[in-house]
């Protein structure tokens, strides 16, 4: 491992499991200032809280950091401040200019005998450690691809989009809300596949989303277990609200 890496014992389980979590995105939608990963949540980096929610799951031997490609070393300063339990190794990269490039780097840095990897954003910073445990109980039950994921509280309409902002947009469909489910991370898969992926499907524009979107684009089957709504992803000023007010439920009930 680099000299970035945080040195802890080895496990000797057959299964070697490590966490990516791309954090090179700025995060427009929070406003102007610090990358949306670093942003304060309870007096801590919302990455921080991402990084503990995977060192939390006793499955997770490394957690890989995919820092903005000019803030690796702030990255790195950072995660060395806030310790992380003994059983868990951290190490950062420099990322790429789209989420897929990103993910390849952190897949790129993982070491020999890693046999899974999770996906997980930073800006899903409050997922509980059982919404963890479940994936990787999943991937190492034999799934190549996994997600976890929830039902729709809301009707999904299909639209054709408007040519101008704001312009009234005609419905072409409403899917069966049954069938649907609002999917968050951590993805988990067979690293294999997980490279396969990245090495077989191409992608235009920002690139990926979804892993498991480029796995299902090779034919394997992707299966989903069940999410959690503390999972959410923080994306607007709103959301920050609700993740300090879950936290500050957190510390009143288990003493988070």
């Amino acid at each position: 491992m680099s000299d970035e890496s945080h040195a802890s014992p080895q496990s000797t389980a057959p299964h070697l499991t490590a966490a990516v979590i791309p954090a090179a995105g700025r995060g427009v939608r929070l406003g102007p200032g610090a990358p949306k990963a670093l942003r304060a949540l309870s007096g801590l980096p919302m990455l921080i809280h991402a990084v503990r929610a995977m060192a939390a799951s006793r499955g997770v031997s490394l957690v890989v950091v995919v820092a903005p490609p000019d803030g690796a070393v702030e990255v790195k300063n950072l995660l060395d401040e806030h310790a992380l339990p003994e059983t868990t190794d951290y190490v950062v990269v420099p990322g790429g200019d789209t989420r897929q490039e990103s993910v390849r780097a952190g897949l790129d840095a993982l070491p020999p005998g890693i046999t899974e990897v999770l996906v997980h954003d930073a800006a899903r910073p409050l997922v509980p450690v059982d919404t963890v445990d479940a994936v990787i109980e999943a991937v190492r039950g034999g799934a190549p691809a996994v997600v976890p994921a929830l039902p729709l509280a809301d009707t999904v309409k299909q639209v054709e989009p408007a040519t101008e902002s704001g312009a009234p947009e005609p419905v072409v469909a409403t899917p069966e809300r049954a069938l649907l489910r609002a999917v968050q991370t951590p993805q988990g898969f067979d690293l294999a596949t997980l490279i396969r992926a990245h090495e077989q499907v191409a992608l235009n524009g920002e690139g990926a989303t979804d892993d498991a979107g480029m796995v299902e684009q090779l034919g394997v089957q992707v299966v989903v277990v069940p999410g959690h709504e503390e999972a959410f992803k923080v994306t607007r000023p709103l959301d920050l609200v609700l993740a300090e007010a879950v936290l500050a439920r957190r510390r009143a009930n288990d003493g988070f």
